[in-house]
């Protein structure tokens, strides 16, 4: 039950695999724990997540890099944009590499010698995309290479998910949220988790400045306003 999680999910929360509110996703997590820590319980040293945008993709990658760290690993999270011909040659270390399909050519070949000498260092890579390794517009052979991952599908969470996730943030802070607003958001609202705390921190907000509860009203009102849900 949603209701029984002690996570923190404020927008402004850092990243913890204990805060991303796993869904259908829970082995995606413990996989991700044991990469962090320990990556030959694992079939394969490295691992490469896709997933739409906004279904917590970098949330991951910067998780598990802060996991790594906080177990004395060293651990270095990349946004592929920002490399150039070099990466991290630090032993043992974990490469987290985001946004994968954003890698320059010389990236690229970065990227794929990291590959290379990853069984002789030590280190794992962790990468993550917006497509299967197959969508990727790389270089075959790097392409080949994050194919060989253990590969996972970042989940969607569901309605119920997401119905839940509000009620208990409702509960917390001891507010009560009209049904008739939950449904509201997740008819019409975007549906991706960062942007429902962003709509319910607003809402939230506005009824403590304005001394109302949260209801329909109240939120067309915000709508109105410029309110983007």
């Amino acid at each position: 039950m949603m209701k029984q999680l002690t996570l923190d999910i404020r927008a402004d929360a850092p990243p913890t695999l204990d805060n991303f509110v796993a869904g259908g996703n829970a082995e995606l997590v413990a996989s991700l724990s044991l990469l962090a820590t320990d990556r030959r319980a694992l079939p394969a040293p490295h691992l490469y997540l896709w997933g739409e945008s906004g279904n917590g993709r970098s949330h991951l990658l910067q998780a598990t890099t802060a996991q790594a760290e906080a177990g004395g690993r060293p651990a270095h999270y990349l946004n592929a944009a920002s490399i150039q011909d070099t990466l991290p040659e630090t032993e043992a270390a974990l490469l987290a590499i985001d946004d994968a399909d954003q890698l320059s050519p010389a990236a690229q070949i970065a990227v794929f010698n990291a590959f290379n000498r990853a069984r002789l260092n030590g280190q794992s890579l962790l990468l993550a995309g917006p497509v299967a390794p197959l969508g990727l517009s790389l270089r075959e052979d790097l392409r080949t290479r994050i194919g060989q991952c253990l590969i996972y599908e970042v989940q969607a969470l569901d309605d119920d998910s997401r119905a839940a996730i509000l009620a208990t943030l409702a509960e917390r802070r001891g507010l009560r949220l009209a049904d008739e607003v939950r449904d509201f958001l997740l008819r019409h609202g975007r549906r991706d988790l960062p942007s429902l705390l962003a709509a319910f921190d607003a809402l939230d907000a506005a009824s403590l400045e304005q001394k109302r509860p949260i209801t329909l009203p109240l939120l067309r009102e915000m709508m109105q306003r410029g309110l983007a849900i």
